[in-house]
């Protein structure tokens, strides 16, 4: 399973890491991402994690957001940084265990495990 943690409501310019903890199933996954769906819009990548060491960023979060993987503690963070009001979205982290296409790495319906989400809010 995958849990989230780490959400919540920060002022714009402020700074949130988020934490996704892998455990059963999704353990030892390829490949790992982090989405986000606002209210009203569709689930988009942010980031993602691919060949275990080679990483993705949407455009509107390069260079504020990073992401990491602690595989002794089964652990994907991102963290993030400068945020901005338009941030604001529920954060999800997914995972597949077998490798994807370039063309796949940023598609939601590519990754098999998800976790519940946690909230984040800018202001």
């Amino acid at each position: 399973q995958l849990v989230e943690s780490g959400g919540g409501s920060v002022q714009a310019g402020d700074s949130l890491r988020l934490s996704c903890e892998i455990s059963g199933d999704p353990y030892g996954s390829q490949c790992v991402a982090w989405f986000r769906q606002a209210p009203g819009k569709e689930r988009e990548a942010v980031a993602d994690i691919h060949d275990e060491r080679t990483n993705s960023y949407a455009d509107n979060v390069r260079g504020r957001f990073t992401i990491s993987r602690d595989n002794a503690k089964n652990i994907l963070y991102l963290q993030m940084n400068s945020l901005k009001p338009e941030d604001t979205a529920m954060y999800y982290c997914a995972a597949r265990r077998s490798p994807l296409p370039p063309s796949d790495y940023f598609s939601p319906s590519s990754y098999t495990y998800w976790g519940q989400g946690t909230q984040v809010t800018v202001s």
